[in-house]
């Protein structure tokens, strides 16, 4: 079982009139974050259905896979390495946690971070020290920030929300719209699970936060609460 082997699976499901769309989604012209990106158009439900197969793919394979300029093989890697991280042993995920963050650069999109960081670096962290995410967060690579707020998904998803307002005040002033997103992302998360928690934070901050994680950070609050933020006035 080779990264040539899960190449040729992974193609049969190739979709050219979709890969020419996803080019564009996926910001891949000169100067856009995802620049020189080749997509396929696989869909995910296909790419996890080719992961199942590859779960026994070795790390040096998988590695491969990582560095490789389509968008698609590099995507389908990382559900092989979420799927061999779920079913493996505290030794394996330790293995598995530290070729991740060795070759974060390399989850380079904004779709490859969000399927992999919470159900790897998130799990893997939830009851350790974190500092490696707060190395992240004021790394100058957008994805490792990125990767950063992503995997305290995990925490909030265990009532965890400290890390996640941590690591939104290191990234308040951030200039990506990506991160605003993110960060808005996370602080929603919060919400869902503890308002109060949420409400302490944006009442905090929410002036001094960019308008889209703002946006996001609020989308599910009634309609008159959402315009206040919006407007100051809260």
């Amino acid at each position: 079982m080779t990264s040539e082997d899960l190449k040729r699976e992974l193609s049969c499901y190739a979709d050219f009139e979709k890969a020419n769309l996803l080019q564009r989604f996926f910001k891949t012209g000169k100067g856009q974050y995802g620049e020189g990106d080749i997509f396929l158009g696989v869909s995910v439900s296909n790419a996890r259905k080719v992961a199942k197969k590859f779960t026994k793919l070795p790390l040096s394979e998988i590695k491969k896979l990582l560095y490789s300029r389509i968008h698609g093989e590099r995507h389908c890697a990382l559900l092989v390495l979420v799927d061999k991280f779920a079913e493996a042993s505290d030794k394996e995920k330790k293995q598995i946690f530290d070729f991740y963050i060795k070759n974060a650069k390399r989850v380079n999109n904004w779709d490859l971070v969000d399927v992999s960081a919470p159900k790897i670096v998130g799990e893997y962290l939830l009851n350790k020290p974190k500092g490696i995410l707060y190395k992240f967060a004021v790394s100058e690579n957008l994805w490792e920030k990125r990767i950063s707020v992503l995997s305290t998904f995990t925490f909030i998803k265990n009532n965890k929300y400290n890390d996640s307002f941590k690591i939104a005040k290191i990234l308040m002033h951030d200039e990506h719209d990506l991160i605003h997103k993110a960060v808005g992302w996370m602080l929603r998360e919060v919400g869902k699970r503890s308002l109060k928690d949420e409400e302490k934070f944006l009442k905090e901050y929410y002036k001094k936060m960019p308008r889209t994680m703002l946006r996001y950070s609020i989308e599910k609050f009634p309609e008159e609460r959402r315009i206040k933020y919006l407007m100051g006035n809260v």
